[in-house]
């Protein structure tokens, strides 16, 4: 009989092959938790992964397995790879790293894979290359013709299971240039996004999101800044009148926000207290949402691009150049990236 329910098709494209991309994913896909999860096809070339898997297995603890690359399917991009030095970006290597992406997101668009899984990149190496995008995030909206998106971060807590969830309302700028990015058009494009993805791949019908202010103490009701009271307010109230299913908080100080997540994810320190938190958080800029996640889930959480009309996740960590070759690098965030990119094709499928 015929599965009703096929794995979900999953591309990896390598990420840049001097750093610890090719070293993440074989370990991850040796991991038992990935047992027939999704069908994933690796986008770079194979003489390099078997290249790394033979210097790789000299370096590994004895309790760590890497997957053989003869057992994997690839889609090669037709570069000669298998010499590249370990830690030391190029544009050879920025150039590979965008080929592939390039591959997979191709592979997307034409309905091949579902989700994409990214490995890391170096943004210099891709400049070196001549391709100037802050990110792969960029890339991936401007090949999908996608100009509503954002950058949302899962991670699952170990010690209590809470997950957090938490958008950027700006992402890769200046700080200088935070307070003239933000505006009630912006928040309600990015609101948007995290209501649809909140109930369509999270199965949260009715979604409560936490919002950050965006000055100390959110302003100090105009003495320490004026964004809050000019028009984060009067921003949140008219979203409230036009969602009546969305509950969204008064901007709430970002040196205060973080501490009920933070008890979610370790645990309260008395069994009695509940911390307060929310399905999601939004962060107004790149550092308020993400010292905090990265602080709480460095090693697990995900990074997925939301709006996209095919899913995208990625691990929240770069390419560690000091580390590559080392065998040491930590596969925990790629093996999420997998688990949470096959939950959200097989929940966005239907």
């Amino acid at each position: 009989m015929a599965d009703s329910h096929p794995l979900p098709e999953l591309a990896i494209p390598m990420g840049d092959p001097a750093g610890i991309g090719p070293e993440v994913i074989l370990k991850a896909l040796s991991s038992p938790l990935l047992k027939d999860v999704a069908h994933v096809c690796v986008i770079g070339e194979r003489s390099l992964f078997e290249a790394a898997y033979e210097h790789l297995q000299e370096q590994v603890d004895a309790d760590q397995t890497l997957a053989d690359p003869n057992d994997l399917d690839f889609l090669e991009v037709g570069l000669e790879l298998s010499s590249i030095p370990w830690g030391q970006p190029s544009a050879t290597t920025g150039a590979a790293s965008f080929q592939c992406l390039s591959m997979a997101i191709t592979g997307a668009l034409e309905g091949r894979f579902g989700g994409i899984v990214t490995g890391p990149i170096a943004k210099s190496a891709w400049k070196a290359a001549g391709h100037h995008y802050p990110g792969q995030t960029e890339y991936l909206a401007e090949r999908s013709q996608t100009s509503e998106f954002g950058m949302f971060f899962v991670g699952c807590s170990p010690y209590t299971g809470w997950q957090l969830r938490a958008l950027l309302a700006t992402t890769h700028i200046p700080l200088s240039e935070v307070p003239h990015r933000l505006s009630p058009e912006l928040l309600t494009m990015k609101v948007g996004l995290l209501k649809k993805t909140l109930q369509r791949e999270f199965g949260i019908e009715s979604p409560r999101v936490a919002i950050a202010g965006l000055n100390p103490h959110s302003g100090e009701q105009g003495q320490l800044g004026r964004e809050e009271i000019d028009w984060l307010i009067p921003w949140i109230r008219e979203m409230r009148s036009q969602h009546p299913d969305l509950t969204l908080s008064d901007p709430i100080p970002p040196d205060t926000l973080w501490v009920g997540p933070g008890q979610a994810w370790y645990g309260p320190r008395e069994k009695t207290a509940q911390p307060t938190t929310y399905d999601a958080y939004l962060a107004l800029y790149h550092d308020q949402g993400l010292i905090p996640v990265k602080l709480m889930a460095f090693d697990r959480a995900v990074n997925t691009t939301i709006g996209l009309p095919f899913i995208r996740t990625s691990p929240d960590h770069g390419t560690a150049f000091d580390i590559a070759g080392k065998g040491i690098a930590d596969p925990t965030s790629m093996i999420a990236a997998i688990q949470l990119a096959a939950n959200l094709v097989r929940q966005r499928s239907g």
